[in-house]
């Protein structure tokens, strides 16, 4: 999922060790791109993405991509706005489609579109 959004505030970084090793945490405060903006505390995790976000200053717009999982623990929901790439408006670029995939090539020449309205 992608979320347009302006930059608040960056919360400090949380690390530490654990079973599998030493691991690192940023939280970050965005505010939504819409009529009615929402805030929305997200966090990155390891520490090339804590070193990414070092280089968004509060106040920047930028388009987030998020994976949105929740879990219970004892009773009680906890949800988790991960992001696994940031952007700064305006930047995104489109992957070029793969040579050679047979699914980008699903119209042949011959094919006029028959009656699909699509």
């Amino acid at each position: 999922m992608d979320i347009r959004c302006r930059l608040l505030d960056k919360l400090a970084v949380q690390s530490g060790t654990s079973a599998r090793g030493p691991w690192s945490k940023q939280d970050f405060i965005v505010e939504t791109i819409e009529q009615y903006p929402r805030k929305i505390c997200m966090n990155v995790w390891g520490q090339e993405k804590v070193n990414e976000l070092v280089s968004f200053n509060a106040g920047e717009q930028l388009i987030v991509s998020v994976n949105i999982e929740s879990r219970e623990f004892n009773g009680r929901w906890y949800t988790d706005v991960r992001a696994w790439r940031i952007q700064r408006e305006g930047t995104q670029e489109v992957p070029a489609a793969p040579q050679g995939d047979p699914f980008m090539n699903i119209v042949s020449e011959e094919d006029d579109g028959g009656d699909l309205p699509f």
